[in-house]
């Protein structure tokens, strides 16, 4: 089983970065995508962005595209998201999830079958 930690949440003002951290354990060489998802209150569970962990490619929604980056470090089995420019509307709980078997709908949160706790992010106006 592959465990998944967040850290890095908070609350920021519109226009502010922040880095969300996932750390994972467990048999990590089993993971083909990391990725990150959001919820806001309301409304379903989103894709954000995901990594191709062997290789490195990436992968973005058009909400976060420039602003968001992506990012692993093998060693650590650790990946990272990297938030711009904050808007309010990135306010939600997110979540890191690890998938660990192929197949190309990365950006479905079906197809992950490890989820990590989550972390709030809250974007103030």
């Amino acid at each position: 089983q592959v465990q998944l930690v967040e850290s890095g949440g908070g609350l920021v003002q519109a226009g502010d970065s922040l880095r969300l951290s996932c750390a994972a354990s467990g048999p990590t060489f089993s993971m083909y995508y990391m990725g990150w998802f959001r919820q806001a209150p309301g409304k379903e569970r989103e894709f954000v962005a995901a990594i191709r962990w062997s290789e490195g490619s990436t992968y973005y929604a058009d909400s976060v595209k420039g602003r968001f980056t992506i990012s692993r470090d093998n060693a650590k089995n650790t990946v990272y998201l990297q938030m711009n420019s904050l808007k309010p509307e990135d306010t939600a709980i997110y979540y890191c999830a690890a998938k660990t078997y192929l197949s190309a709908d990365y950006y479905s949160a079906s197809s992950y079958n490890y989820w990590g706790q989550g972390t709030q992010v809250t974007v103030s106006s």
